[in-house]
């Protein structure tokens, strides 16, 4: 495999606009990220490890040699990962110069990690994580952590269901929350649709490139949603989305997300992939309940009967979802004028807790990322100052603790 020119010139005329104001070394880091993201398949743990590891420019001289050292033994990888890594890039090399004219034409963006507008969530996918992303719109819509929300369901979904994920995404646009999904027919079209009705920022997470519309069906929907929010891939543009790319995007919808939601889904869907996802890194994930006798909810009976997945009937089991107490801003900081606010363990406990559903100590634990002891010592500190209220079946946040101005 014969490495690519990654000098500071070429990295320039390449990238052209997409370079932004990025210093030098920036702008050959990333040039080095462009380039894996044409070589590569979405979530490649092998390209993901290398770059994680030696940074994106080194890793690709360290592909090119393909040698076997100590660089290999650091990141974890052998000499036959490797091997086998260099023949699925070395053919897709002549792509990147087509790649790169694509977004230059379309007026795309480029965002890496150290960007300003870079979604730290990303980087909780590890080694899987995106290795750059393409953006039309608006790069700082990805940026306002931590108020994000997906909302996922079927293609062929029902009156009832694009009913409820229009009430949703309304909903949560009026809360200030940014909404993820995918564009596609169904639930995430009337998703995004209601968003863009109230005003709100919504992000259109692409399975291709961003350049040309998918489905074509959804080209009006997605300039919109572009206007003032953001369409974005992490596929260089000219990508054909492909049933394994779907599956790929949808982990990345999980990541991008504080909480995903699902609205409909068959008993084999795509959105159970995308709440599995989001299972897995630890997000939470909610559901709305269908009619027992459709077909298009049995997925979604599954997720509440199989998995820790909440029922959703509401923006309010949404925020609850989210950990956005009541009295807050969607950032999830109490506004000023409610007495102060919490920050570290306490707010943790806080944010673990549920207005309407009791939680067990252990819960509440496994929540919040304590040991059972150290929760049961905070909750009766919250419990002493009216913030946290102990029932025979658990502990519940009290629905007027957030206007308590400390120990009453």
């Amino acid at each position: 495999m014969t490495g690519p020119d990654l000098s500071i010139a070429v990295a320039r005329r390449e990238l052209g606009a997409l370079a932004g104001g990025r210093d030098d070394e920036a702008t050959i880091a990333a040039y080095a990220r462009t380039i894996w993201s044409v070589l590569t398949e979405p979530g490649d743990r092998i390209a993901g490890t290398l770059v994680r590891t030696h940074g994106a420019a080194a890793a690709l001289e360290l592909a090119a040699s393909g040698r076997a050292d100590g660089a290999l033994d650091e990141a974890g990888v052998s000499a036959e990962e490797l091997a086998a890594g260099r023949r699925r890039w070395h053919p897709r090399l002549g792509g990147v110069a087509t790649a790169l004219a694509n977004a230059r034409r379309a007026g795309v963006h480029l965002i890496v990690p150290g960007d300003p507008p870079w979604p730290c969530r990303a980087d909780d996918l590890g080694p899987f994580a995106p290795l750059c992303l393409w953006v039309r719109g608006d790069p700082a819509a990805l940026d306002t952590a931590p108020a994000a929300v997906a909302i996922v369901g079927s293609r062929a979904a029902t009156g009832y269901g694009e009913h409820v994920a229009a009430e949703l995404g309304a909903d949560a646009a009026g809360a200030g929350h940014v909404v993820y999904s995918g564009a596609a027919y169904g639930i995430d079209a009337a998703a995004h649709r209601a968003v863009l009705a109230a005003g709100g920022p919504t992000v259109a997470v692409m399975a291709g490139g961003i350049e040309r519309p998918y489905p074509a069906g959804h080209a009006d929907l997605l300039n919109r949603i572009a206007a003032t929010g953001a369409v974005i891939a992490e596929v260089a543009c000219g990508t054909a989305p492909t049933r394994h790319r779907f599956l790929a995007r949808n982990r990345l919808i999980a990541a991008l997300s504080d909480a995903t939601v699902v609205v409909e889904a068959g008993w084999r869907s795509g959105a159970l992939n995308t709440a599995h996802h989001a299972q897995a890194l630890g997000r939470p994930v909610g559901v709305v309940p269908g009619p027992i006798t459709s077909a298009s909810s049995m997925g979604c009976h599954r997720l509440l009967r199989e998995g820790d997945a909440v029922c959703i009937t509401g923006i309010d089991d949404v925020r609850d979802l989210l950990g956005v107490q009541e009295g807050a801003d969607a950032r999830g900081v109490r506004s000023a004028d409610t007495g102060g606010e919490y920050t570290g363990e306490r707010t943790r406990i806080l944010d673990a807790l549920s207005v309407r559903s009791a939680r067990t100590v252990g819960e509440v634990a496994r929540r919040a990322g304590f040991a059972p002891e150290e929760a049961a010592a905070l909750l009766g500190l919250l419990e002493l100052e009216g913030r946290a209220a102990r029932t025979p079946s658990g502990w519940v946040r009290p629905a007027r603790a957030e206007t308590a101005g400390g120990i009453p």
